[in-house]
């Protein structure tokens, strides 16, 4: 199993997973076009059968889905209240021949994937956040969370790769030009992941199994790489934990997640 982060920050994000055969995207909030220029960006062919997982209904992870209906035959995958609400944002419907049901705690064997949906507290209808297992290789993508509640914990334990969010430093957002209403969504526990918050999260999960961390969905107003970086780097300092960080516009390929 092969992953990409083809794009994560607050104008967009899809990453990949890709087997051969079968490619599962998890979110879609690039355009299609791009999708398909960045994973050939990376050496990612698309399979014969793809899905892909949603997360939540905001318009950053599902932009390119009335599309994906349109002009490609892909599954789409996620809980009842979930699709309800992409619908519902998007004024499209996704037929049953379409969706392949989740649940949040239940896994769904899929073109040999394993895929765990499991909750994350976030201002949305069913937010979730995935595992995903192949090949012997499990991984994680976990974004959009105000804080690191024991179940998330729990799931970012005993994994390969950990796609871990790192949305902002808290000095740059409250001293920055945002709204106070939006300071205030996003700090709070329902917001997004703070670099701080990643970093104490990262400590709790930290094992000799952890091969490769990616930090990802970072705020172009409210982070710097380098900030992000700095913070889970002081976890992870003498692991050789592999440590990486997720572009908005440039595709991140993990050729093999365990080496």
């Amino acid at each position: 199993m092969m992953y990409a982060a083809l794009a994560s920050g607050s104008k967009g994000n899809c990453h990949v997973f890709s087997r051969p055969g079968s490619t599962l995207l998890v979110d879609a909030g690039i355009s299609l076009k791009q999708i398909r220029l960045r994973m050939a960006a990376v050496g990612l062919e698309e399979g014969a059968e793809v899905a892909v997982a949603l997360t939540h209904e905001h318009s950053d992870h599902i932009g390119a889905v009335p599309v994906l209906l349109r002009r490609t035959p892909w599954l789409f995958m996620g809980t009842p209240d979930t699709l309800a609400a992409v619908e519902a944002a998007t004024g499209v419907e996704i037929p049953p021949s379409r969706r392949i049901p989740l649940r949040a705690g239940s896994p769904e064997r899929w073109n040999g994937f394993e895929v765990l949906p499991f909750t994350t507290p976030h201002d949305a209808a069913d937010s979730v956040a995935y595992r995903v297992s192949a090949d012997g290789l499990r991984a994680a993508v976990v974004t959009d969370l105000g804080h690191p509640t024991a179940l998330v914990e729990d799931h970012c334990r005993d994994l390969d790769l950990l796609v871990l969010e790192a949305n902002h430093d808290v000095v740059m957002l409250r001293e920055g030009d945002y709204p106070p209403a939006l300071k205030a969504r996003i700090l709070s526990r329902v917001g997004h992941l703070s670099n701080e918050a990643m970093a104490d999260l990262l400590a709790r999960v930290n094992a000799p199994a952890l091969r490769t961390v990616v930090l990802a969905h970072l705020s172009e107003h409210n982070n710097l790489p380098d900030l992000a970086r700095l913070a889970a780097e002081a976890v992870l300092a003498g692991s050789g934990t592999r440590l990486l960080v997720a572009s908005q516009t440039v595709p991140l390929q993990v050729a093999d997640p365990a080496v």
